[in-house]
């Protein structure tokens, strides 16, 4: 037999010419079950014997035999026809979005209030159905959609990301993340059901990153209520914010979706008042085309049921603490 080489293939087919003769015995009845002639029988067994650089039969008077070294190669086909009918049964499980993987980039408040509990859920109803899931903000996460490393973006909508009706992508929308005013518990307007965000005009105010899609978020909404507010603290982490609020240092507005966490006492949490909601809006991203894939279709599925259900509960303080990056 030939050295192993980078070239040496099997053509299956062939294998399962030699298996049939194996249990039939002649190449008369191997020909008969394959609906082929004795010939074709002869002929493919001869290449195979080429392919695998060993003898496959030798003579036993008017009939043949397989030889030791057909005996083992039978044993490893077995296993290769195992391994395709497991390929077989996967193609068709993923074709029904049972087998997969599937990446996700999200922002942090997005991963600990949808992704983590639509991946538990696909981890009860869908097992080999493999997420991942890792910590990104936009416009990176949106640049990692793009080059295929990741499958499946949560973002918020943000100045100079992309336009709704943007060609590249399918977009689901998930939910409007309304913001809350943080004010510290002693605050004289912590009494007070709701807060009009202009009474909070000559307060020190604490908001995300510097130019990121939170402090964006929190400057828009001042601007609406008709003042354009001090910032005295930057953070990129909402619990830090909270903590911030609670030792006096300012006011803040906080998306919902972030006070999952557990957070500091002393910090009263009220809704704007009047008709102004400001709000965060997140939605999901595919590359176009992605939408059709059979195992996105699933993970999409549980995000929107989830995104749905948050949008309709009330807010809730149980649960992990969560960042502001851009989440």
């Amino acid at each position: 037999m030939e050295p192993f080489s980078s070239t040496f293939t099997i053509d299956v087919r062939r294998l399962r010419v030699l298996r049939e003769l194996a249990q039939r015995g002649t190449v008369g009845a191997t020909a008969k079950a394959l609906a082929l002639t004795p010939s074709a029988i002869s002929q493919q067994l001869s290449s195979l014997s080429r392919e695998v650089g060993v003898p496959l039969l030798e003579p036993q008077g008017r009939r043949v035999r397989l030889t030791t070294q057909a005996r083992i190669l039978l044993e490893h086909g077995a296993l290769v026809d195992a391994e395709l009918e497991r390929a077989r049964a996967d193609l068709e499980a993923f074709a029904e979005g049972a087998v997969g993987r599937v990446a996700i980039g999200a922002f942090a408040t997005a991963i600990s209030g949808l992704v983590a509990p639509a991946v538990a859920r696909i981890r009860r109803e869908r097992p080999r159905l493999i997420v991942s899931v890792e910590e990104i903000d936009a416009p990176e996460s949106l640049s990692q959609l793009d080059r295929g490393e990741l499958d499946l973006v949560i973002s918020v909508d943000y100045q100079g990301g992309p336009a709704r009706g943007d060609r590249r992508y399918w977009r689901e929308e998930l939910l409007d993340d309304h913001l809350l005013v943080a004010l510290p518990q002693t605050h004289p307007l912590a009494a007070q059901r709701s807060v009009d965000l202009l009474s909070l005009e000559a307060e020190p105010w604490i908001v995300g990153g510097r130019r990121g899609p939170c402090q964006a978020a929190a400057l828009a909404a001042c601007a609406a209520a008709g003042f354009t507010p001090e910032l005295s603290h930057h953070v990129d982490d909402w619990n830090a914010l909270l903590e911030l609020v609670a030792a006096g240092c300012g006011v803040g507005l906080v998306p919902r979706l972030a006070l999952a966490g557990t957070r500091p006492a002393g910090v009263a949490l009220r809704p704007p008042a009047g008709r102004q909601r400001p709000c965060r809006h997140l939605f999901a991203a595919l590359r176009a085309g992605a939408e059709r894939s059979p195992v996105l279709a699933p993970v999409l599925g549980a995000l929107l049921s989830l995104a749905r259900a948050r949008a309709a509960a009330k807010p809730t303080s149980r649960g992990r603490r969560a960042r502001s990056d851009q989440g």
